[in-house]
């Protein structure tokens, strides 16, 4: 709990005692009383703290105590709101650095005197109360019963997707998708929440999207915005024209006229409503090309909905018992390991509460995964937890009970960030950096162990994804999760949790709001169309997001104290013209988050220069404030690459990650300016060739960018890069770098010796190109394109990429033979191929990739060519020592 200045168990009580102990600072203390008064409160709330953190861990709580629980935490909420009152009226809006000095001046008149000490008697009247409440009653905090469980997890989700029991509906489902048949043909896969469904027909979907030209997985949920659905399948199915305002019957009339003449595979998850099929079922042509759709849905009604002349529905089954104990083992001990004998008797009482659900076995496996000498006692608690849960005939109420015992099981600041995820729609794909970043603005995460407040809130991020309480949707080139969902039983757990300590409120229904709202502290606001009744008061709520579609948000005015503002202002109504006044944000003092996407469809203030806590600001639209650069807490900058950035970018000292910096609109000064960033992390910089751009200006900056580990470059039209873009000397801390560059692997590339990713598309490629690359020291994972090579053969020797992990080679024309020679790469796991040309895989050597686990394979060519170079590539790995755990996807480009 170190450092966590907010949290769903103790309410904001960290961030009042942080500001108790300046008001007791020795500045104040030349105030008569003052100091004294302020640490009565402190002691008091300390204590209180204290209580909450106990209480937390308690299973069960009685009425009385669990009321005085709630009572004490929404204090908290109402002590900050009044000190911040008092900061507001008397200086907080002073510089940074001057708040105590300007407060002190402010005191000095009997008036700001004589206020705060009305204030402080305020607040301990609140405390004094309070705790003789606890008195009054004889409440008393009991000892938590939870035995404490050592969290390591030994599992990454990457290896969810060898889920044991699902080979037989694999095959099952291919044989019927794989037929003659050429009519458009449905499949529906049914079962009960957390038995694997998405996961089997993600497995299908990859194991056969070589044999269609497009495809695409697609999310319905509960409530689906049909318009939405459609857009992100015409992203997924490549189709880059903008659809944000378009009508319903557009929308189908594009996707209509994406797959007339393709053969295509679609995924359909977790379709809930046959009206919701009625409609989407619209989208996809009957071509007579033997296309295939997979619905996957929890309802049989539904099912039997997609049913016709040529469908079949498969129904999900829990796993036997001989898979639930792979699975259940393998995710605890490894694949090698075995469980102990003393842990044998309790495993198989624990395996039968899990009902052979797929979900509850990962989650109680994960909450077990320990290197602990006490595993036995922690077993059998958890054991005991689980009641009286029935395995054969597990129910909805036994499913979630078992995730409760994983969440119980959190540590404080994990359960604080996990229910955040609370704040975001049902199947939203969540983006790790903007999640993090929300992390941060909240108050959830400091500095910690000499990590920076991100790195901290990035191994919180990864612990939950260890943990498979977040699901990957998108990895990076290095592995690391990018994207992520929630399972919607995971979500159903978050949202009740919620409700039931006040920390988020989910306004989904008008006729709940009643029963919903009570001080509402942060608020997810999912009604398409409606508009809040007028009692329910915005004054204290800290965060705000918006979605789905409305355009009827309260005003700003009503907003007090809001730290987090989120809005998506998608309209399914091309004649929707309304603007949203949201030029009242320059007011809200407390904003530390901005994030607005459809900026079109809002009026933004012109001026921001008052929200000095502001640390991000991430609006997708033109209207960029004139005074952004006078922000002194400002860490992150995200706007888009066409607009011109106003003067002054080298004043924002505090900036840490920056997109977009486009040089072709962008003054010299800016580009000169850049160099003053010295905190920079992360840049996504937008060149390109042009008179107005000084490149020798440009690689000077970007050379004293001194913190910078992540750099993108790319350029208009995905153009190439010029030649005259130098990186030497290069950024001494670049981690990740990912660009297009004219011409050949350049030389300066040779200088980054702590570069770990590289991501470069080079126009010709040579074995001097290859020498550079070769010779990077801390290289892990190589994404390397071209347009054609200049030699037949490259070898690759004993002696380069000694710690290569992933290596990714694409060529468009004259792909080169790739030769290994021995002890070349001795790290590495995955290889993947992709070209165009020659029947034959282009590569011999693959036996002396000792630590080659996976090859991936992609060619154009007709199905015979395909297979041929399968069949090349099947040959070679018949030499490798480990060829049986060796696959190949052979897809389309």
């Amino acid at each position: 709990m170190a450092g966590i200045m907010v949290s769903a168990s103790t309410g904001v009580m960290n961030s009042l005692l942080g500001k108790l102990a300046t008001l007791m600072g020795d500045e104040f203390a030349k105030l008569k009383n003052l100091r004294k008064e302020v640490k009565y409160i402190s002691d008091e709330l300390s204590s209180m703290k204290d209580a909450l953190e106990r209480l937390a861990d308690v299973d069960e709580l009685d009425i009385q105590t669990a009321r005085w629980r709630d009572a004490v935490r929404e204090m908290s909420y109402d002590i900050e709101d009044i000190i911040d009152d008092f900061m507001c009226k008397i200086g907080e809006k002073s510089k940074k650095s001057g708040f105590v000095h300007d407060t002190i001046q402010r005191l000095k008149t009997a008036r700001a005197r004589h206020q705060i000490a009305g204030q402080i008697e305020d607040i301990k009247k609140l405390v004094c109360e309070t705790s003789e409440r606890r008195e009054r009653y004889k409440l008393d905090v009991p000892t938590s019963r939870n035995v404490a469980v050592d969290q390591r997890v030994v599992a990454l989700y990457a290896s969810a997707d060898k889920l044991v029991g699902m080979e037989g509906p694999t095959n099952e489902l291919v044989s019927w998708l794989k037929d003659e048949e050429n009519k458009l043909k449905v499949v529906s896969i049914v079962g009960f929440g957390g038995l694997g469904k998405t996961t089997l027909a993600n497995q299908v979907y990859h194991k056969l999207e070589g044999e269609f030209q497009c495809g695409a997985f697609v999310s319905v949920s509960q409530k689906p915005n049909i318009p939405k659905l459609l857009q992100s399948l015409l992203t997924k199915l490549g189709c880059r024209q903008s659809f944000h305002d378009a009508e319903l019957t557009v929308l189908l009339d594009h996707v209509i006229e994406n797959l007339k003449n393709k053969r295509y595979l679609v995924i359909i998850d977790d379709l809930w409503d046959v009206s919701a099929w009625n409609i989407i079922k619209c989208a996809f042509p009957e071509n007579n090309l033997g296309s295939r759709l997979i619905v996957t849905t929890r309802i049989k009604t539904v099912a039997e909905a997609c049913f016709g002349h040529h469908e079949h529905i498969l129904e999900m089954k829990p796993l036997s018992e001989e898979n639930s104990r792979k699975l259940f083992f393998d995710r605890i001990f490894c694949p090698d390991g075995a469980c102990p004998g003393q842990l044998k008797d309790v495993s198989i009482e624990i395996l039968k509460k899990c009902g052979g659900l797929p979900l509850a076995i990962i989650s109680i496996s994960s909450l077990l995964a320990s290197e602990s000498s006490h595993q036995k006692e922690r077993w059998k608690h958890v054991q005991n937890s689980l009641g009286s849960v029935s395995g054969t005939n597990i129910t909805l109420e036994a499913m979630r009970h078992i995730l409760n015992l994983s969440y119980k099981n959190l540590p404080h600041h994990l359960k604080t960030c996990f229910l955040y995820l609370g704040m975001f729609p049902e199947d939203s794909e969540i983006h790790m950096y903007k999640l993090v970043s929300l992390w941060i603005s909240e108050g959830f995460v400091s500095k910690a162990r000499g990590q920076s407040r991100e790195q901290t809130a990035i191994s919180y991020f990864n612990e939950l994804v260890n943990r498979s309480l977040i699901q990957p949707t998108w990895f990076d080139t290095d592995g690391s999760v990018i994207t992520c969902k929630v399972h919607d039983m995971l979500l159903d757990l978050i949202w009740y949790k919620c409700a039931e300590e006040n920390f988020i409120t989910v306004v989904d229904n008008l006729e709940s709001v009643t029963t919903q709202l009570r001080k509402p502290r942060r608020m997810l606001f999912n009604l398409d169309g409606a508009t809040l009744p007028g009692f329910v008061s915005m004054s204290q709520v800290r965060s705000f997001a918006t979605c789905r579609s409305s355009m009827n948000i309260p005003s700003l005015a009503e907003f007090k104290y809001l730290r987090v503002f989120i809005a998506d202002f998608y309209s399914s109504s091309a004649d929707d013209n309304r603007k949203i006044d949201l030029t009242g944000l320059c007011k809200l003092y407390q904003l530390r988050h901005i994030q607005i996407h459809r900026s079109d469809k809002c009026q933004l203030p012109e001026q921001i220069r008052g929200l000095q806590k502001l640390e991000t600001f991430d609006v997708d639209g033109s209207c960029i404030p004139m005074d952004i650069f006078h922000l002194p807490c400002l860490l992150d900058l995200l706007v888009p690459s066409v607009k011109r950035l106003p003067e002054g970018i080298g004043k924002m000292k505090s900036l840490q990650r920056l997109g977009h910096f486009d040089t072709l609109h962008t003054s010299l000064d800016s580009i000169k300016g850049l160099g003053e960033l010295t905190n920079l992390t992360s840049l996504h910089l937008k060149t390109g060739f042009s008179e107005d751009v000084d490149m020798d200006v440009l690689n000077s900056s970007l050379g004293k960018l001194c913190n910078l580990e992540f750099l993108l470059i790319s350029s208009p039209g995905d153009s190439w890069i010029p030649e005259a873009l130098t990186l030497s000397p290069p950024p001494p801390s670049l981690v990740k770098l990912h660009m297009m560059i004219s011409s050949h692997v350049p030389n300066w590339i040779g200088e980054l010796h702590n570069l770990q990713t590289l991501n470069l598309t080079v126009e010709k490629l040579d074995k001097d190109g290859v020498g550079i690359l070769a010779e990077l020291p801390a290289l892990i994972n190589l994404r390397l394109r071209f347009g054609r090579a200049l030699e037949e053969t490259i070898a690759i020797d004993g002696t380069t990429f000694a710690i290569l992990k992933r290596f990714h080679v694409c060529c468009e024309t004259n792909m080169p033979h790739l030769t290994f020679q021995v002890g070349a790469m001795p790290k590495l796991k995955r290889l993947s191929l992709w070209w165009n040309q020659d029947e034959n895989a282009p590569l011999t050597g693959i036996e002396h990739l000792l630590a080659l686990e996976r090859i991936s394979v992609r060619r154009s060519g007709t199905e015979s060519e395909q297979r041929s170079a399968e069949s090349a590539i099947r040959s070679a790995i018949t030499m490798h020592p480990n060829h049986a755990y060796i696959t190949i996807d052979n897809k389309h480009y």
